[in-house]
């Protein structure tokens, strides 16, 4: 009497199609979190920066910003732009607060508002840029 063939094979248990995937979703969070702080810190040190009278410092810490929202975007989606977007707001305003010698790294001066609502415009844009833009199947 011989046995079907899927009977023969080795019967150990395999895990679900979807199982496991939680934890890489996380790490991504958390990751996204830390880039955002880093970003924001790096803009926030920056972003006053002058050459020639040409404001540099505030356009590059406004691209960094874009460019870290639209990663995070593309990598996984909404979740870690807004895990990102949160570790950068959080950076920027606790750097925002007056330090114990009275210095501020964002004063109220336009430059500093910029800085604070131009950030956030910039994970706006990511998080409003069309979906086809970020989908790996063939149009």
């Amino acid at each position: 009497m011989t046995m079907p063939e899927h009977a023969t094979s080795s019967s150990a248990p395999t895990a679900p199609a979807g199982g496991g995937r939680w934890w890489r979703s996380a790490v991504r969070t958390v990751l996204a979190v830390a880039l955002g702080a880093v970003v924001g810190v790096l803009g926030t040190v920056a972003h006053r920066t002058q050459w020639q009278d040409l404001p540099v410092g505030i356009v590059l810490a406004l691209a960094i910003t874009l460019s870290t929202a639209v990663l995070c975007r593309a990598w996984s989606g909404m979740g870690p732009l807004l895990a990102a977007g949160a570790g950068w707001v959080v950076a920027v305003q606790v750097l925002a607060v007056a330090g114990p010698g009275g210095d501020v790294l964002v004063p109220a001066q336009p430059v500093g508002l910029v800085w604070t609502y131009g950030g956030l415009a910039m994970f706006l844009v990511a998080a409003f840029l069309p979906r086809s833009w970020f989908s790996d199947r063939p149009r």
